[in-house]
């Protein structure tokens, strides 16, 4: 078997002639110091920070390294939350930028009908050869949740339910028209990165989960047309 072959052996609940060993993203800091990469291939700045995406040749030769059987092309909405690097160098999110409803216009996201938002999407597909191409996004679940702020948006939960719906389907429908496009490039797996807990217990509870996020998960999910992977960290199991 080849490693896409592989994966989708396994997804299909078969039995493959290894485990396949696939790994969503990798921090750019990170992947530096395993490559021995002297300079970021990707500068980072302004609110569109993704510190996981790659050229083709820098995914291909990560994954060569490391032994894994996908490569990643990594494509998910801006997050409106000041930045830091942390002492090991990785890049996380801070303190959300959407707070009240006056700060709702700062949501602008890129055009889902641009072709352009899809280039490197395509040179991807294109090249993978007999990796498992892997479209890694978010329905934006947790694009919410950070631009708000973990705090901020359980209390807006009870207090400003209005904005929480606003910002959850303004992330939703962006996510919504991706997913239909990137279904019909050639993507072997689509996967969707909204944590939704702690390693001790969910971040909200499962009444809040299946009112107000899971109908936005089934909205998108109804539009993705090939197998589906929905990678979460912490304790999900209530």
């Amino acid at each position: 078997m080849n490693s896409r072959e592989r994966v989708l052996c396994a997804l299909r609940g078969e039995e493959p002639d290894r485990v396949p060993c696939c790994e969503t993203a990798i921090d750019r800091t990170l992947a530096q110091q395993i490559m021995g990469w002297d300079k970021p291939g990707r500068p980072v700045s302004g609110q569109d920070v993704d510190n996981y995406r790659y050229t083709v040749d820098e995914a291909k030769a990560i994954a060569s390294f490391l032994g894994t059987d996908n490569i990643s092309c990594v494509l998910r909405a801006p997050v409106y939350a000041h930045t830091f690097v942390g002492q090991d160098g990785c890049l996380f999110h801070g303190e959300g930028m959407i707070r009240t409803d006056a700060d709702f216009g700062l949501l602008q996201l890129p055009d889902p009908y641009d072709d352009a938002l899809y280039a490197e999407a395509e040179e991807l597909v294109s090249k993978k050869e007999d990796y498992c191409a892997c479209f890694v996004t978010r329905i934006g679940i947790l694009s919410a949740m950070l631009s708000m702020g973990t705090e901020g948006f359980c209390l807006a939960l009870y207090e400003n339910r209005g904005l929480v719906e606003r910002v959850l389907e303004r992330y939703s429908d962006w996510a919504l028209v991706v997913a239909e496009r990137v279904c019909q490039m050639g993507f072997d797996v689509y996967m969707s990165t909204d944590d939704l807990a702690f390693k001790t217990g969910p971040f909200f509870s499962p009444t809040v989960f299946r009112q107000r996020l899971l109908p936005r998960f089934r909205r998108v999910a109804q539009q993705v047309a090939i197998p589906c992977v929905f990678p979460c960290d912490g304790n999900v199991v209530p």
